[in-house]
C-alpha cells in the first residue's frame, strides 16, 4: 500500500532550531512540539490509515525559494516522523519499521509543502542489507 500526506507550508530549518536552542532549551523543545502537533492534526485531518508494514518514505520538499541547504530543510522529517507516530498512522520510527528515506527538492514560491509518500515494503523485496 502506499499513502500520501501533503503537510502545507514551511518548516524551521535546522540552522534556525540550533539557533533558538541555544538561546534557550525552552524556546527549542516548544518549537519542536509545535511543529510535531501541527503534524499530527494534519495527518488526522488527511485520514489515510494506519501502516502495519515496515516503510519507505520518499519526501518532497517544495520550497519557496533556495536560500536554505537541502540539508538543514530535510532536518524537518524529525517532526515529520514524530507526527505521524502521534497520529497513530505510523506504529514507530525505529529501525523495525522504517527502511530508509528518499529526499527530493523543487522551488515553488506559491505554495511551500511537503509531500510524504509512505510506502510499505516487502522486507524480502527491498533491503539495502545487500548493498
Amino acid at each position: 500500500m502506499i499513502f500520501k500526506y501533503v503537510f502545507k507550508g514551511g518548516f524551521i530549518s535546522l540552522n534556525e532550531y540550533i539557533n533558538y536552542e541555544r538561546m534557550q532549551k525552552y524556546i527549542a523543545a516548544s518549537i519542536k512540539k509545535r511543529e510535531t502537533e501541527r503534524v499530527y492534526y494534519e495527518a488526522l485531518s488527511q485520514k489515510k490509515g494506519k501502516i502495519n508494514k515496515k516503510i519507505f518514505i520518499v519526501f518532497h520538499w517544495f520550497v519557496k525559494d533556495k536560500k536554505k541547504d537541502k540539508d538543514n530543510i530535510a532536518f524537518a522529517k524529525k517532526f515529520i516522523l514524530d507526527g505521524l507516530v502521534l497520529a497513530k498512522v505510523l506504529k514507530n520510527d525505529g529501525f523495525d519499521d522504517i527502511e530508509g528515506f528518499l529526499d527530493f527538492f523543487s522551488v515553488d514560491p506559491k505554495d511551500e509543502r511537503v509531500e510524504v509518500t509512505l510506502i510499505e515494503v516487502d522486507k524480502n523485496l527491498i533491503s539495502m542489507d545487500e548493498y
